[in-house]
C-alpha cells in the first residue's frame, strides 16, 4: 500500500495588525508535493478551519519564475480550496496517526499565528510522534511544533532564522521569533545554515525540519527517504 501523508496548511491570512496579507508559502508546498507525487505517495490536506487555506500572495510573485511553483499554482488549486478541518481528523476513527505515515507543515507566516497555538494540531502531532510516525515542517511550519510538549526536547531542529526574518523586515510583526522558540523547545539544539537562505534540512529521528524556502525541495526528498526506510 502506498504511503500516505497528511499535509496541514494555515488558515490565517493577516500578519498581525499590519494589514499585510499572509498564509502558506507556495514553493514550500509545491516542491515537496512534486517529490511526493514522484514517489507515489498519497496526500490529504487539512487546515484549522477547513475549506480555503490562504496562499501568501507574495510567494506567488516571488516564485513566478519557479516551474514547480507555477505548475502547482495553475493545476492544483482544488487542494488548498477544499482542506479538511483539523477537528474532523482529530476525532476520526481510526485515528489519523493510524491512517497516515507522516504529517507535514509547509511554512508561510500564517502558522506563526494559528498553528503555533492550535491545540487540535498539537494533539495530532503528539499522536503521530508517539507512534513513531514522521513529523515534518519547513520554514515557519515548525511553529506548529514549539508548543507540543516534549516533541523537540534534545532533538536538533531548524526553521526560519532571526537573521532571515530581519532581512525580510517582518520581525516587528511576528508574535514571537521562531528561532528563539525552537532553540528553547529543543534545549539549545537549533541548527541554521552558515549563510541565510541556504538549503538546510535537519533529520533528527522522526522529526524532519527545513530552514527556509530554499530547503523545500530537499525536505520533500528527506521525507520520501524516511518513508521508504
Amino acid at each position: 500500500m502506498a504511503p500516505k501523508i497528511l499535509i496541514v496548511l494555515t488558515s490565517h491570512d493577516q500578519m498581525g495588525t499590519s494589514g499585510k496579507p499572509t498564509g502558506w508559502y507556495l514553493p514550500e508546498l509545491a516542491h515537496p508535493y512534486d517529490a511526493f507525487v514522484k514517489a507515489g505517495i498519497e496526500m490529504d490536506f487539512a487546515s484549522p478551519k477547513g475549506g480555503h487555506a490562504p496562499l501568501d500572495p507574495a510567494s506567488v510573485e516571488l516564485f513566478k519564475e519557479d516551474a514547480s511553483s507555477t505548475s502547482f499554482l495553475n493545476e492544483h488549486k482544488d487542494l488548498w480550496e477544499t482542506t479538511r478541518p483539523l477537528s474532523e481528523l482529530a476525532s476520526s476513527s481510526p485515528a489519523a496517526a493510524d491512517k497516515y505515515d507522516a504529517i507535514f507543515y509547509p511554512g508561510g507566516h500564517g502558522p506563526m499565528y494559528d498553528l503555533a497555538n492550535d491545540t487540535t494540531s498539537q494533539k495530532l502531532i503528539a499522536e503521530f510522534a508517539a507512534k513513531g510516525k514522521i513529523v515534518a515542517a519547513v520554514c515557519h511550519g515548525p511553529a506548529a511544533f514549539v508548543n507540543v510538549k516534549g516533541l523537540l526536547e534534545g532533538k536538533e531542529v531548524t526553521g526560519f532564522s532571526n537573521a532571515e526574518e530581519d532581512q525580510v523586515q517582518l520581525s516587528q510583526y511576528m508574535p514571537f521569533m521562531l528561532e528563539d522558540a525552537l532553540q528553547k523547545a529543543s534545549g539549545g539544539k537549533y541548527v541554521k545554515a552558515a549563510e541565510s537562505w541556504s538549503e538546510n534540512v535537519v533529520v533528527s529521528g522522526n522529526v524532519i525540519t527545513g530552514q527556509n524556502p530554499g530547503s523545500a525541495h530537499k525536505i520533500g526528498e528527506e521525507i520520501v527517504k524516511a518513508l521508504k526506510a
